[in-house]
């Protein structure tokens, strides 16, 4: 089982498609799951929407049927000019009905390697919860885009309740640094506020190793630029 993530700007009035034009397992050979959605920016405060940019989010059996959508169907050709990298799971936690995630047990033990790796976060949200959500997330997107070692973010929003973020580290050991570090209690806080009173009906968070890029986001291709960045804890 592999993952792959898309990310493209296709223009404001072709957003709407691309979220229409959203796979479904059975359409394609080998696709286990897919979401479009919108963008926006992962900053301190409400939510920055990026008009015009799209992502898709998917898992597949392997290379190959990822291999075969880009070759053949419309919606990979919309999202051609842009970035899509992919992602082998290490670690899954939470729920996600409509995603089985299979751990090979192999990749636990890529995990000891201490390099690139990204951070799928997937919520179905409670519309009660909305606000408080949107505090809590604000305190720790704040943080999480003023650390120099996370090296692309992106908030993800299929309204009215799917809400999920994609961040791109240099090492685990830094990912770590952010989430867990009692200097930086924001993540924290947030992890508590969810568990004492839950923003989402259901939620998954993934952790992968990028093996695998193409394209760029935002001039720059940035599984290279982590590799080759110094790590900062």
């Amino acid at each position: 089982m592999i993952f792959s993530v898309h990310i493209a700007d296709v223009g404001v009035r072709a957003v709407r498609t691309v979220l229409r034009e959203r796979p479904r397992p059975g359409e394609f050979p080998g696709l286990r799951y897919a979401e479009t959605t919108l963008t926006g920016a992962i900053a301190a405060g409400p939510p920055k929407v990026r008009p015009g940019q799209a992502a898709l989010l998917a898992s597949w059996d392997d290379d190959a049927a990822l291999d075969r959508f880009l070759a053949e169907a419309p919606l990979a050709r919309r999202l051609a000019g842009g970035w899509h990298v992919r992602l082998r799971p290490l670690r899954f936690s939470g729920s996600w009905g409509p995603m089985p995630v299979d751990i090979e047990p192999g990749a636990v033990g890529d995990e000891e390697e201490d390099g690139p790796v990204a951070v799928i976060t997937l919520g179905r949200l409670r519309l009660r919860r909305a606000l408080p959500f949107l505090r809590a997330n604000s305190r720790a997107a704040g943080r999480a885009a003023a650390d120099p070692s996370m090296t692309a973010s992106l908030a993800l929003a299929r309204p009215p309740r799917f809400v999920g973020t994609f961040s791109l580290w240099q090492s685990t050991s830094a990912m770590q640094h952010y989430a867990y570090g009692s200097a930086q209690p924001e993540h924290k806080d947030a992890i508590t506020d969810h568990q004492a009173k839950p923003f989402h009906h259901e939620a998954g968070f993934l952790r992968c190793r990028p093996y695998d890029a193409q394209g760029a986001l935002e001039g720059r291709e940035p599984v290279s630029a982590a590799a080759v960045s110094p790590c900062i804890s």
